[in-house]
């Protein structure tokens, strides 16, 4: 293998194994509702063990900068508030909402169709013009998820519906930070932006414990804790560095795509880890997302 193959063999392997890490992050807060606890004490005690390597990353980051006379302005400091709580704060809190009533391979399929999302509020927002050929793609993509959706609602009632819907407000919230983020990436940096925004919303979710929680609600079952620190290491903090990894060796768009992985790494892992059922839905459904979501992202515009 020659000097110029292994980046990119090493590049795809950060892409895949940051996507499957990511997945992983359902199937751990779905074992931890097994003992009792809710979202705002999951979401709690993760954000809290991921706080300190987040705020690392920003120093680092903040030092190289500042070493390049490219000091953040009082309108970037708001501006990453702004981000970090939409982009990473609600939409993590939404997501750990609606897992509460649906599947792990649900949720995941309803996440990734975050690239037709930010498609749709480009148009809404800059009225950037869709091609047909995405706007074929976005159908293929939904009607796979609708797919998966209509089964499981026959099966769960109710429940799938305020899942899902949460769900779908989480994908909607991120694809809000990715447009926004845009021109501040190449302001301050990727390493930099992720860094102070995963900060700031870590600080929140801890806030909206001690203000919506006893401190008694701290007192859990020691599984959740260590379920809490294997969700900030394995599947916050070490997939948010191997992906950006992946895109200084490969770039944006392969990585995206290698991504694809990560919804059949969910499903596999949540019929194996929580005995959830695999059907045909599900596998038509995946394979109609996972379909559209390709095209979306090869066809797509910056």
């Amino acid at each position: 293998m020659n000097s110029v193959q292994r980046p990119a063999l090493s590049g795809l392997l950060l892409a895949a194994a940051g996507a499957i890490a990511f997945s992983g992050k359902a199937i751990i807060v779905k074992l931890s509702y097994v003992y009792g606890v809710d979202a705002v004490t999951v979401i709690m005690y993760r954000m809290l063990f991921a706080l300190p390597f987040f705020i690392a990353m920003g120093l680092w980051a903040e030092r190289q900068a500042i070493a390049r006379e490219n000091p953040l302005t009082r309108r970037d400091v708001l501006n990453i508030m702004g981000l970090g709580f939409v982009g990473y704060y609600l939409s993590s809190y939404l997501d750990f909402l609606g897992l509460q009533y649906i599947t792990a391979s649900l949720e995941r399929l309803i996440l990734y169709l975050n690239p037709t999302l930010v498609v749709l509020l480009g148009w809404a927002l800059y009225k950037n013009p869709i091609q047909p050929i995405r706007m074929l793609a976005m159908g293929v993509s939904y009607s796979g998820v609708l797919l998966v959706f209509a089964h499981e609602l026959t099966l769960s009632g109710a429940d799938v519906a305020l899942g899902s819907g949460l769900i779908f407000a989480s994908a909607v919230t991120y694809a809000m930070y990715l447009i926004f983020s845009g021109q501040m990436v190449n302001r301050i940096g990727s390493l930099r932006l992720v860094g102070w925004a995963t900060s700031v919303a870590c600080v929140c979710c801890i806030a909206q414990f001690v203000l919506l929680r006893p401190l008694s609600a701290a007192h859990v079952p020691v599984e959740v804790l260590w379920l809490a620190l294997l969700n900030a290491l394995a599947c916050t903090v070490a997939p948010v560095l191997m992906v950006m990894m992946a895109i200084e060796r490969i770039g944006a768009a392969l990585t995206a795509q290698t991504g694809m992985i990560g919804p059949m790494a969910t499903i596999a892992m949540g019929v194996w880890v929580l005995n959830e059922p695999l059907n045909i839905w599900i596998g038509v459904g995946t394979l109609l997302v996972l379909s559209g979501v390709f095209i979306v992202s090869k066809y797509g515009a910056k």
